[in-house]
């Protein structure tokens, strides 16, 4: 199993300058093993990372499970609200605006994470994704979101993709996704691995 942390995140390094992270596709890019396709999983920022990458080399990939992203980040429908500018307010600029910004920002502060890098994260130069990219995405894919989650809609990019599945979880929003069994045993079951909890 191969389990990276993008770059600003987790356990990975966390430089504050924005041009650090304009490659991170390509970074995860090589650590896929190079004798055969695999099975992979992605939340939120992973899950978009995935879908840039399986649209330029789907050859790399068996299956795809996407977890807290919705149409909104391809380009399906609009985003409602002013956006998700969340770098000003990472980086301290600017007081969260709403609930959802006042969570990220307490994620953001917790854990060892870097609010800084984050922010670079968060404003890098990064593939805009587009319908067109989904095209591309031949193989089995499951599109996997909280029903509270501020991402969806997601059927649209379900639906949108050529051989997509949509599950939505019920009761949980895009924080609690990652730690929702019902995700884990989805997940797993997609990709016909066993639970191992």
């Amino acid at each position: 199993m191969i389990a990276p942390d993008l770059l600003g995140h987790g356990d990975a390094e966390k430089p504050h300058d924005s041009n650090a992270y304009r490659h991170v596709e390509e970074q995860v890019a090589g650590l896929l093993p190079s004798d055969g396709p695999v099975d992979a999983i992605g939340y939120s920022a992973g899950a978009r990372v995935l879908i840039a990458l399986a649209a330029e080399h789907p050859e790399r990939f068996r299956r795809l499970v996407l977890g807290g992203i919705g149409a909104a980040a391809v380009g399906l429908v609009e985003r409602e609200g002013s956006g998700f500018d969340l770098a000003p307010m990472l980086r301290g600029e600017r007081e969260p605006a709403t609930p959802i910004e006042t969570r990220f920002l307490t994620m953001a502060s917790s854990n060892g994470n870097d609010p800084k890098a984050l922010a670079s994260f968060a404003s890098r130069e990064s593939p805009q994704l587009t319908p067109e990219h989904i095209d591309r995405i031949s193989l089995p894919t499951l599109v996997v979101v909280g029903e509270q989650d501020f991402a969806r809609p997601a059927e649209p990019l379900a639906e949108r993709l050529p051989d997509g599945q949509l599950q939505v979880i019920r009761g949980v929003d895009h924080f609690g996704l990652p730690k929702a069994f019902d995700f884990v045993e989805k997940a797993l079951d997609f990709i016909g691995a066993a639970p191992t909890f």
